[in-house]
């Protein structure tokens, strides 16, 4: 590794540990080695109005030659507002090119929260959504995530006929279980491509006593809708709190699509902490890569070798 890329390996690490001691239950790891990270902002700690998730990914050359790549999620939150935020954020990376931000865009948007906390604006007329606090619940990061509703899914209208070919059940992979402190965790996929055939793989699966036994199974899928152009989409916790929004939302990064993911945990007496997230998104993308959903992470760094190679090679064509 270049002193360069150390050097930046290590300004992230420091600025990942500071942050997660700022903001405590409020920073959440989504996936450690992909460096996805993601921190619920609120515009005050006691009886939050408003509330807003920013969702970043850390590329190599942060914070010395790239930008964060980023996401603002709330169900409030409209296109006015997502760019007038964007445009905020940017402008901080502009002004402080080189230099560690995250801070700085974690505080931008409370400011702007806080405002309109202050202001005039109507409350966002969102029903809250209560948290089931289990055993192992030690008060971690909740993600704003509302799981499509009925009547949603009819107004997207993207179903497809339904045939006897649909309601075939698809065949279903078995991931590499992870153990940690007496906790097992393991994932579960199946290619899906109508809710029909989500039912029938989360029956079928159902089926097995053993995992029908787990103390959670947590599920996300994304069935992209052609006709619509539009993804139907939707999660379970399965009383382990906002897991399955998180399992989701690693699926959205990785943009992966026609499959669902059960990820089952056999809880062990101990409790984990955040680590059973980092081990609930471990599984999900690990069976992800196994059966091709995903590129590997040595795959990902041999087509972006390939990818320079390429364009230095066209460079050189252009200098003759």
């Amino acid at each position: 590794m270049a002193a360069g890329d150390t050097e930046r390996a290590q300004q992230q690490i420091d600025e990942i540990e500071a942050l997660s001691s700022i903001y405590g239950d409020d920073w959440c790891v989504v996936d450690e080695d992909e460096k996805i990270y993601c921190i619920k902002i609120s515009d005050c700690l006691d009886q939050p109005k408003w509330t807003l998730c920013l969702q970043v990914i850390l590329p190599p050359g942060y914070p010395t030659a790239e930008p964060p790549i980023y996401q603002l999620n709330a169900p409030w939150l409209r296109a006015q507002d997502y760019t007038e935020l964007a445009n905020s954020l940017e402008e901080i990376y502009v002004q402080n090119l080189g230099e560690s931000i995250l801070y700085l865009w974690v505080e931008k948007i409370r400011e702007v929260l806080v405002e309109k906390a202050q202001s005039s604006d109507p409350e966002p007329d969102i029903k809250k959504i209560t948290e089931e606090v289990d055993e192992d619940d030690g008060g971690d990061f909740l993600l704003d995530y509302q799981p499509i509703q009925e009547n949603q899914i009819k107004m997207l209208n993207c179903m497809t006929s339904e045939t006897q070919e649909d309601e075939e059940l698809p065949p279903i992979h078995h991931g590499n279980p992870i153990t940690d402190r007496r906790s097992t965790f393991q994932a579960h996929l199946a290619p899906v491509v109508t809710t029909r055939q989500v039912k029938r793989v989360l029956e079928k699966l159902y089926e097995n006593k053993k995992i029908a036994s787990a103390t959670h199974n947590i599920y996300a899928y994304r069935i992209y809708c052609e006709d619509k152009q539009t993804f139907l989409q939707d999660c379970e916790d399965d009383g382990e709190t906002a897991a399955g929004g998180r399992l989701l939302h690693l699926m959205q990064i990785l943009n992966v699509h026609n499959v669902l993911v059960v990820v089952s945990r056999w809880y062990g007496g101990i409790l984990l902490g955040p680590d059973r997230f980092k081990h609930i998104n471990n599984c999900a993308r690990n069976v992800l890569v196994e059966y091709d959903y995903v590129p590997s992470t040595e795959e990902s760094s041999r087509q972006t070798g390939k990818s320079k190679k390429i364009r230095k090679e066209n460079k050189k064509r252009t200098e003759h």
